[in-house]
């Protein structure tokens, strides 16, 4: 198909969308879609993040939000051509709102809507002060007793949370919590971040000190401030702890260190929290309006309860605890688990001549650290991607692009190729004992971690370590403790000085019964997975991350986190959200999450 025809069957389909809404015709903007289609937007038409199916689906959303957001003005974004592969033409867009303006993907088959993406970029009057409109930092001329840009730093600094109080506070310091006030920042909003450790990036140097990003380089950048093109493909723990606690002090965030959350309550009335904040010693109280819990996508440690624990004359340690083999030299250590912390400590401890042995409980999905780059990340997240145009913010839409309802059939024949890529690796496993899976229906990684945020482990040495047995494999339920081994419901004992549970987290809304209270972590209900009806995950049909960057049941409390992706994408939508709120706009919700009381 010419590009010409392509374009114009594009242009065709946006000029009657236009038309439609422009009318109000709820039906004839339906037809447009698919039977088997899926609108996906972020916060531009539904004040959420929402993915509906189908004309129904569709026609349901714009009867409550067409007058409202007033979607609209749907382009073909300057400079980009649609592109025809398979019978299916892809096209970037752009839009606009009543409140805001958007751009994102959409998908054409058999000249219907397939997929759209619609994605609000900026708010109408409220722009962040970037490119054209960034400020002048030094105002040249002469001016009496004016303070310089250190100190009004200080000056807010020390009146933020005393004399005047922040709009959001953020719980929590890390990724999550940095990209979100960065995002907030720019969008001036009055924001105080709270960290308990001593400095910003101390959650990633107080871990084992073998923990690297498994994720490469092009995958994680922040919002606003890229990687340096000479950073590692896979950053150490500590230098990524440097670069968020440079990036709080070039972003000029108000972060917190030292400071604890100890309770926090919301008065229906005012519509605000009160937050009680131990700062190193001294009792803060907070009160803002929005309160965001960004304590990590995996929640609170889980660390089971074995009969005989007390017993035992050795050390036990959740993963989060461990800090790193050097004490260990010549002990025996048992791990009790098998993803990625499982994996890295126990490499760690091969290499500090400690006698490892690991426990697997279940089964676990592993792909190899290259083979991930090269098959499942490589088109979008790589040096050949930058080099063909792909940039980072386009690679993160295409990603979103893709409905949850279906991503799985993109990503089966991409983990059907790794299997087949390294089928020597795999054999070995198996011939060692380890019990690999691929997920319930072959998706592999992405979609185990989409939907319970755990059961893999991205090779990057540690396999091969248990395929030539100097990382004993022992598969198996642990029973009891006696006062020197793990004993398992087989019977098997396992002497240990070390015992590492590395047990994987809990819920985010953990985080919520212990600072605010179990009645609003019930009302809230699970957080993380899409309801798909597969191991973990259970359902209903949710289609997108439960409770994740979006409103929730309780009013004014939000839940933000996940991996530095998607830290980066979507702290903006939630920052959007935040800033509505804040200028009073009309931010009618559809689709709110319903409560489902999931363990």
């Amino acid at each position: 198909m010419l590009d010409t025809t392509v374009t114009t069957q594009t242009q065709e389909v946006l000029d009657t969308l236009n038309a439609a809404l422009d009318a109000g015709d709820v039906a004839r903007a339906a037809g447009l879609f698919a039977t088997d289609s899926y609108w996906r937007d972020l916060v531009a038409v539904t004040w959420n993040l929402k993915t509906v199916e189908g004309p129904d689906g569709v026609t349901d959303m714009l009867t409550q939000q067409l007058p409202l957001t007033q979607p609209g003005h749907f382009a073909i974004q300057d400079g980009e051509t649609p592109a025809e592969d398979g019978g299916i033409i892809t096209a970037w867009i752009t839009f606009e709102t009543r409140l805001g303006r958007g751009w994102g993907l959409m998908r054409l088959k058999d000249g219907r809507i397939w997929t759209l993406l619609t994605a609000m970029q900026e708010l109408k009057g409220f722009e962040e002060n970037r490119g054209t409109r960034r400020p002048m930092g030094a105002e040249h001329g002469a001016e009496k007793n004016r303070a310089s840009w250190k100190e009004r730093r200080e000056a807010e600094a020390a009146t933020l949370g005393y004399d005047t109080q922040p709009y959001t506070v953020i719980v929590g310091g890390g990724q999550g919590g940095i990209a979100l006030g960065a995002r907030l920042r720019q969008l001036g909003v009055p924001t105080i971040i709270l960290d308990k450790h001593d400095r910003p990036g101390d959650q990633w140097r107080s871990r084992y000190k073998s923990l690297c990003l498994h994720d490469p380089i092009w995958y994680d950048h922040l919002p606003y401030i890229k990687f340096p093109d000479n950073w590692p493909v896979f950053t150490p723990k500590d230098k990524i702890g440097d670069w968020l606690e440079m990036y709080t002090k070039v972003m000029e965030l108000n972060y917190w260190t030292r400071s604890e959350v100890k309770k926090a309550s919301f008065d229906e009335a005012s519509g605000t929290w009160t937050v009680e904040v131990d700062r190193d010693g001294e009792t803060v109280v907070l009160k803002p309006t929005q309160l965001v819990l960004a304590t990590g996508m995996s929640g609170k440690a889980n660390i089971p309860s074995f009969p005989g624990m007390d017993s035992f004359k050795g050390t036990i340690q959740h993963s989060s605890q461990h800090e790193g083999p050097d004490a260990w030299t010549g002990k025996k250590v048992v791990v009790i688990g098998s993803n990625n912390s499982a994996h890295d400590i126990c490499a760690a401890l091969w290499e500090a001549d400690a006698d490892v042995t690991m426990v697997q409980r279940s089964s676990t999905h592993i792909v190899r650290s290259d083979t991930l780059m090269n098959i499942g990340l490589g088109a979008l997240y790589s040096e050949e991607a930058v080099a063909n145009g792909m940039t980072t913010e386009k690679a993160d839409m295409v990603f979103a692009s893709l409905p949850y309802r279906i991503m799985h059939e993109f990503q089966i024949p991409l983990y059907e190729q790794m299997r087949e890529r390294d089928a020597d690796f795999y054999a070995g496993l198996e011939k060692a004992g380890f019990d690999l899976d691929w997920g319930d229906d072959g998706s592999g990684l992405f979609m185990k971690y989409l939907r319970r945020g755990s059961g893999y482990y991205i090779d990057v040495g540690a396999s091969q370590l248990i395929i030539d047995g100097k990382v004993k494999l022992v598969k198996g339920q642990v029973d009891h403790f006696d006062e020197t081994a793990v004993v398992l419901e087989d019977g098997t004992r396992l002497e240990a000085d070390l015992v590492v549970l590395a047990t994987g987290y809990g819920s985010m809304n953990g985080w919520a019964a212990d600072l605010i209270s179990q009645e609003i972590a019930d009302k809230v209900g699970k957080v993380w997975g899409l309801g798909s009806d597969t191991t973990k995950d259970p359902g209903p049909w949710e289609g997108e991350q439960r409770n994740m960057w979006k409103p929730t049941q309780q009013e004014n409390l939000w839940f933000h986190g996940g991996n530095l992706h998607q830290s980066r994408h979507y702290s903006l939508y939630l920052a959007l959200q935040l800033k509505a709120r804040m200028e009073g706009l009309d931010t009618l919700v559809y689709g709110l999450q319903e409560v489902h009381h999931l363990s």
